[in-house]
Order: structure tokens, then sequence, then C-alpha cells
């Protein structure tokens, strides 16, 4: 066996310490703001959680494995990351400030119709549809109450069989296309 040494691999023991103590900080940042910030910190929730869910894992990495990104550098931008969640989050309790940060949840399928122009909209094909209602089981579309794009990307596949109740208006009420989900009169009484 041939002695290894650490300047073959491109590196100086030096630059390995800073790398551990930098990694250790910088995870000992992240455990911190997340306390902080609470358990929606790395939910996927929104397009704005999941785009700040990979910015925190780079700058984890960049913090991490870099020598030009400094220690304190790294816990600064975690903090600001997590101090923009936070206002997002409570932008998005208000309805005007919300419609600006979110994206609405939108209705693929009505019962057995599909809804080709929300297919559009939400830039999936039929076989994509397809392909998430034999994920969720179905093997008839006669089974199919609903099928919702989330705003995380997730497809919700609602089952229903012919003795079920009818649909909860209230669980639909930021979904565009609800009204294809409900008879028009129910619907406007819901809503008045």
């Amino acid at each position: 066996m041939f002695p290894i040494i650490i300047s073959d691999l491109g590196t100086t023991w030096q630059a390995l310490v800073v790398v551990a103590i930098s990694t250790v900080g910088i995870y000992l940042a992240l455990i911190l703001f997340s306390r902080i910030a609470g358990l929606r910190s790395f939910s996927q929730m929104t397009n704005f959680d999941m785009a700040a869910t990979v910015a925190i894992g780079s700058i984890l990495a960049t913090t991490a494995l870099s020598s030009s990104t400094p220690l304190l550098a790294g816990v600064v931008g975690l903090a600001v990351l997590f101090a923009i969640q936070w206002v997002l989050a409570t932008l998005r309790r208000y309805r005007r400030p919300g419609r600006l940060v979110d994206n609405s949840p939108l209705v693929l399928m009505s019962g057995s119709d599909v809804l080709s122009e929300h297919l559009t909209i939400a830039q999936m094909t039929r076989s994509d549809l397809r392909s998430k209602l034999r994920l969720a089981g179905v093997t008839r579309y006669d089974q199919v109450g609903a099928v919702i794009l989330e705003v995380t990307g997730d497809v919700s596949v609602l089952l229903k069989a012919p003795e079920d109740p009818p649909m909860e208006p209230d669980l639909f009420v930021s979904v565009r296309g609800r009204e294809r989900l409900f008879s028009s009169d129910h619907f406007a009484s819901e809503n008045s």
C-alpha cells in the first residue's frame, strides 16, 4: 500500500478542518432556525416553500464545502431565507397578498369528465392523468369524484361511490374550476 498524502487529494489538513467546522456550524444554524420557524420550514406546500428548500440546501452545501463562503455569510443567508418564508407565510393569511404568493389548485376531472382545457393549463397530458388515476387505484372512470392538481404539484384523486354523500363545497373554496364539481344551484347557494 502506498501512503496517501493529503496534498495528493487536492487539499490541505487546514482546509479540511475549515470544512468540518463550517459544516457543523451551518448545520447547527439550520437546526436553530428550523426550530424557531417551526415544522412548516421544510414543507412543500407551495412553490415558494419548494424554492426555499432548494435554496437552503444550496446554502448548506456552499457554506460547508466552499472556502470562498465564510460560515457567517452562510448563517446570514439561512436567516434571510427563513425570514422570507415567515413573511410569505404571514402574507398568505390575507386573501389579496395570498393570491400573489400562491398558485390555486385546479380541477382536472369532475366526476368522469376530463377537463381538457384545465389539462392544458396544467401542462399535463391525458396519459399523465391516467397514470395518476392508476396510482390512486382507479379502475373505472365512474369511481372518480374529482381530480385536483394541488399547489405542490401533487394530484389528489378523490374517489366516490354511488351511495356516498355529496362532496363538501367548503373543501374546494380555493380551487379553480370548483363550479364544475357542483350543480350551479348548489354552488350559488353555498357562495351567497
